[in-house]
């Protein structure tokens, strides 16, 4: 009886949605709607009650606000409809993983890309690297391709030792089974590594795991040392040739197998996962298109070598927490009934090494806990970076399938009598639906029989006019490697058997070299999309107007966890890069405000799109309103009337409305307060500086054609825990937020003396505009923390608040002087006698 349970379960879905329970999301639904209606109330009061004596400064406010309101609008409302996801990982093995016979789960080629190891340590790759190889996961079933676009020979020489490390490693982990399984955070996590732990073998062989990793350190340390200083003539290999790599921007392509077709083994004699180094062909005069094209160039690569339906794409720095993180993804993408229209499954990102407080909002948990739960209820997420599970095929830029009707209904249209009108144009369009798939079928056995030959050096010719059409047609598209091009029309992925390592392997050169590409829809249409920085959003929207839809996936032990850098300076260029990507895809054919239409592409799901390429332009009517309290301080005006008592009702309404909104977020979200604070002050911070300086910076690279280089940032910190947090390096980045601070603490100083100086009287005017510039000093407050850093002797915070202090007591006592006549009678020219 428990065999056909078990069998019945087995057939059931592989996930199931999780709606938020009605009583949080129907109160925030509320609040959203009610604030709609107060903040149209608010408008209506500031837009009929014009300052007139300070005209100026109201116009600009109201100004400032509408945008604000509209980006809220566009923020808020794809939040409507957020879901969780809960996956069956025991009925994902009862199905696809049967006692007895080989393992029917997908195949997945896991990228890792690098740049320069001397940003990106090695010892960090090198454990991306092994928790990749020793994931819970059937091992003919994973390839690991290592990326490097710096040409590195230090990369190149730690992968080798990384890979007879994993001989032992790998068996290692999957003999007690322990998490995570990157050996620098295995060691080094606060917990008792007994738990749990029955096997009596198990503390012996750790200590030896332990002493065999620390000697792998000190290898990777020399290989890093050796590396600081580059010999004259170039670095030489092993056998005496030189680096193919020693001219970073003229280099042939490089490929290395490590592990996986030379036979090598384990310590226990078992078969590990394959293990790729890949370095694409660069030479003068060829755009790369930086980390898009080498991702472009990985997907040929493994197109070519193993042909995985399915991809995991990781930063160098982002190692595999969760060891069952694929199995989480292939509940979805693998599930028979609405795994078809899946393009990728997205996982949260997860930090190490971030203090408690996490100053700069580097775990952003709002836009990862709240925004991506509510995109995720209507068409997907919309961020495809590190941790990202792809389907290949939607990445070739095919259209998502089309679901079948039932037998004779010939459309959704409703009411049923348009059935009657439209039935016959449906039909010739499911009639031409069919001869397509048909053709295609063709086309692949067609493109396979050729893939067969190439080793003969045998080339098939057609007498058929339309096959040659096609397969100029595919070629156009992907390029002239007809291995390639095949591999293209295989749903389920594979290579043919026959073929032999060495011809794939000069296929593989070929689909690198610089020239692949030209003439071909590679970053237009297929791959990772160009034209910006953030290739990760653009390629995502694409796949989303194809009719696609993906996932979201937040398993209860994190997938995947990286470092972020923590310090102001490197915090603010990472923004930087984001947003200037936004404003690249703002100005480009791609931008979602008219691109797409007619496609895949959901409203609300339009919605988020447009806000992830607008954002940066807030940072104009921020940075105004942000001046305007010290403005209204020292000029004495303010940008509101004197409010009757109906004004402060609106006004009061609508700062209720803010925070019930921000607290039903994080109820439903699990969002703690001060996450949720620590997001809100720095997107004033973001928006003052990086948001702002990425509009510019795109407004002359559009304008001008004048492109802005980024540097990648470091990865690890060198001294200590939070080390790096109070690091200075000066940056134009800082100049904007600090005057802000500067004026804005100037015109609390000059209002608070002119309120002295001029009576009571004056006290009641000055509440408005004191909490609005407090309002702007306190969402500063974390940069003027990072602005100060840390000395080793009189902490910098308490010497600058003692010179703020006194600056202000001298300005009060210069204004209350009682020995300065304040328009009275000048008592040494008249006397006591004056009349």
């Amino acid at each position: 009886m428990m065999y056909f349970v078990r069998m019945d379960e087995g057939r059931q879905p592989l996930s199931r949605k999780l709606p938020i329970p009605s009583s949080k999301i129907n109160p925030y639904r509320m609040i959203i709607i009610l604030r709609l209606v107060v903040v149209g109330l608010f408008f209506h009061y500031r837009i009929l009650h014009p300052v007139n004596d300070a005209y100026g400064l109201w116009l600009t406010s109201v100004i400032c606000e509408i945008w604000f309101a509209v980006s809220w609008i566009l923020d808020q409302f794809p939040k409507w409809y957020p879901i969780e996801r809960e996956t069956y990982l025991d009925r994902l093995s009862l199905r696809y993983e049967k006692e007895g016979k080989p393992s029917e789960l997908a195949s997945v080629d896991v990228f890792v890309s690098t740049v320069d190891p001397m940003k990106e340590p090695p010892l960090i790759t090198a454990n991306t690297v092994l928790s990749i190889l020793a994931v819970d996961y059937p091992v003919d079933k994973v390839a690991c391709y290592v990326s490097d676009d710096g040409a590195a020979m230090l990369t190149f020489e730690a992968l080798s030792e990384t890979s007879e490390f994993a001989r032992k490693w790998v068996p290692f982990c999957k003999k007690f089974n322990i998490e995570p399984r990157a050996p620098e955070w295995y060691f080094s996590q606060k917990m008792d590594y007994l738990k749990n732990k029955v096997h009596p073998a198990f503390v012996r062989e750790r200590r030896a795991m332990k002493r065999e990793y620390e000697e792998f350190k000190v290898k990777i340390n020399g290989l890093v040392a050796t590396a600081q200083k580059v010999p004259e003539d170039g670095w030489t290999m092993q056998d005496g040739t030189p680096w193919p790599g020693n001219n970073v921007r003229d280099h042939p392509g490089m490929i290395q197998v490590f592990l996986g077709q030379s036979g090598v083994r384990d310590v226990e004699g078992n078969e590990l996962p394959r293990l790729v180094y890949v370095s694409r062909e660069k030479r003068p005069g060829f755009e790369h298109h930086k980390k898009a094209g080498a991702m472009n160039a990985l997907m040929r690569v493994t197109a070519v070598l193993s042909n995985a339906p399915y991809l995991l794409n990781v930063d160098c720095d982002h190692y595999i927490n969760n060891s069952r993180a694929l199995r989480e993804a292939m509940c979805f993408l693998m599930d028979p009934t609405s795994g078809k229209k899946v393009c990728y499954v997205q996982f949260p990102q997860r930090f190490d090494g971030i203090d408690r407080h996490d100053r700069y909002s580097n775990r952003n948990v709002v836009f990862f806990d709240i925004n991506m739960k509510g995109l995720d209820g209507l068409q997907g997420p919309i961020y495809v970076g590190t941790g990202c599970v792809f389907r290949r095929q939607a990445l070739y830029g095919y259209d998502a399938p089309v679901k079948k009707r039932p037998p004779g209904k010939t459309c959704n249209c409703w009411p049923k009598w348009c059935c009657l009108f439209c039935g016959s144009r449906k039909n010739k369009k499911s009639k031409q639906k069919k001869e397509k798939k048909k053709s295609k079928n063709r086309e692949a056995s067609k493109q396979i029989h050729a893939l067969e030959n190439i080793e003969e050096g045998i080339e098939e010719s057609t007498s058929e006019k339309s096959s040659e059409t096609s397969q100029m047609k595919l070629e156009k598209k992907f390029g002239q490697s007809p291995v390639f091009v095949a591999s293209t029309l295989l749903e389920n992925g594979g290579v043919p058997r026959d073929a032999s390592p060495a011809s794939l392997l000069r296929e593989a050169i070929q689909v690198i070299s610089c020239g692949y590409e030209d003439k071909t829809e590679w970053g237009k249409e297929v791959g990772w999309i160009y034209g910006s920085v953030t290739e990760d959003i653009l390629t995502g929207f694409k796949m989303h107007c194809h009719g696609w839809r993906s996932v979201y996936c937040i398993p209860k032990r994190p997938a995947f966890k990286g470092s972020a850098p923590i310090n102001l300076s490197d915090r603010l260029h990472q923004v930087l890069r984001w947003a200037l990507g936004s404003v690249e895809i703002f100005f480009s054919r791609h931008c979602p405000i008219w691109y797409g239409y007619g496609g895949g592409l959901k409203w609300l799901e339009r919605f988020s799109y447009i806000n992830s390429v607008v954002y940066p332009w807030t940072s104009i009517p921020l940075l105004v309103y942000c001046t305007l309290p010290a403005i209204c301080l020292l000029t004495g005006k303010f940008i509101v009337p004197e409010i009757s008592n109906y004004a402060s009702i609106v006004f009061m309404a609508l700062f209720i409305s803010i925070a019930a909104t921000g607290i039903l977020e994080m109820q439903w979200g699990g969002v703690g307060i001060d996450d949720w604070w620590r997001n809100e002050q720095f997107w004033v911070i973001g928006g003052a500086s990086a948001h702002l300086f990425a509009l510019f910076q795109g407004l002359l690279k559009v304008l001008a054609g004048v492109s802005t280089n980024f540097t990648v940032t470091s990865k690890a910190a060198d001294d200590g825990e939070f080390s790096e947090l109070y690091l200075f390096k000066w940056t134009s980045l800082l100049i904007p937020p600090t005057t802000l601070l500067i004026m804005n603490i100037v015109g609390v100083v000059v209002g608070v003396s002119d309120a002295i100086n001029n009576g009571y009287d004056s006290w009641g005017p000055l509440f408005g505009r004191l909490f609005f510039a407090l309002w702007v000093i306190i969402h500063l407050y974390p940069f003027l923390k990072g602005l100060l850093g840390k000395q080793d002797r009189m902490p910098t915070i308490i010497l600058v608040w003692s010179i703020l202090l006194a600056s202000i007591l001298t300005l009060l006592w210069v204004r209350i002087n009682p020995f300065v006549s304040k328009g009275g009678p000048v008592l040494e020219l008249c006397g006591l006698n004056c009349d």
